[in-house]
């Protein structure tokens, strides 16, 4: 598998939505999740860059995410 550099991270209440592309774009990897999951997950991957839309639990999920080394980026929602 190439090394996933940027993920896209869709949170919900019980699935997660997950959307990996390395460093020319390319998809690498389209899953879901579910919550109890997530962290054991991204534990496994190398550090990367990952996008999450702005809401109330995104904080939360930034802050664990950081713990294990990612770089996390919250995006506010459209309006």
């Amino acid at each position: 598998m190439q090394a996933i550099t940027t993920i896209g991270l869709d949170i919900a209440k019980s699935v997660f939505q997950v959307h990996g592309v390395d460093a020319t774009g390319q998809v690498v990897i389209r899953r879901q999740l579910k919550r109890r999951y997530v962290l054991a997950f991204f534990q496994k991957l190398a550090p990367c860059l990952v996008g999450i839309e702005a809401c109330a639990s995104s904080h939360y999920w930034s802050r664990e995410l950081k713990a294990l080394g990612h770089t996390v980026r919250l995006m506010p929602q459209p309006t």
